[in-house]
């Protein structure tokens, strides 16, 4: 029996383990298994593999994308530029990390906006944030992080209220945090919803449920939005590449 699995805290939602055994079964793969393993510390991980040693791939969610970099092997070069890691190949008893965050969410965003992709505000600096930003580098679309703190190149929720400017000059907005995701689908990240107009963009990089808070408030206003789940779909096919590569 092949395993794969996710670590991550909590788990109890999880996109992966719906989204693989419907593949399995949908494509007719044989003796594939794909389990959770929710731990409350990174440092259980390594009991995960060691009492799970048929383990061939691994992905890694929140809070652990980057802590888990310390645990691995090697890092493709290109994770090693996101310095964040969301799958990992176990071969040949070597770990390996990957970022395929970046793969899912460059296709998505240029898909949905082809190549007339406005300057943008990057709300959160946790690691899907990470892949966020290279994708944006990559794709030459200028941005702003935003954060609780200030920081170079990092603004403030405080600023945004402040500021009308940002909302209007960055008006694609890119929710790489948690908030909103079911059961705490009232979560909203803290920016001046009432200066959102029909110039702006929300990708929410939140996929349950389907319309968040920050979405709905967008397209109250004439805005246009969009969820993570096809982000999450092309990440998790380019995860499945990589463990069978």
């Amino acid at each position: 029996m092949r395993k794969f699995g996710l670590i991550g805290y909590p788990l109890g939602h999880s996109f992966s383990k719906k989204y693989f055994t419907a593949k399995f079964e949908r494509e007719e793969i044989r003796n594939c298994i794909f389990d959770l393993y929710e731990i409350p510390q990174i440092e259980d991980f390594v009991h995960v593999l060691s009492e799970n040693p048929e383990l061939e791939g691994m992905a890694v969610t929140i809070p652990y994308k980057e802590q888990v970099i310390p645990f691995l092997d090697e890092l493709d070069p290109a994770c090693e530029v996101i310095g964040a890691v969301n799958c990992i190949r176990i071969k040949n008893g070597r770990k390996t990390g990957f970022n395929t965050d970046y793969i899912g969410f460059k296709h998505s965003l240029q898909a949905w906006l082809g190549s007339d992709i406005p300057q943008a505000l990057v709300l959160g600096t946790g690691g899907a944030s990470k892949a966020v930003k290279q994708a944006l580098r990559d794709l030459s679309v200028d941005f702003l992080s935003v954060s609780r703190t200030a920081n170079e190149g990092q603004i403030t929720y405080q600023d945004l209220a402040q500021t009308p400017d940002f909302l209007r000059d960055f008006p694609l907005i890119i929710n790489t945090t948690p908030l909103g995701t079911f059961p705490k689908t009232e979560g909203m990240p803290d920016i001046p919803v009432d200066q959102l107009t029909d110039q702006n963009l929300v990708y929410d990089l939140v996929y349950n449920p389907p319309v968040t808070r920050l979405m709905q408030a967008c397209l109250q206003r004439g805005g246009k939005a969009k969820n993570g789940q096809d982000m999450l779909e092309l990440q998790a096919e380019a995860a499945w590449k990589i463990w069978n590569a």
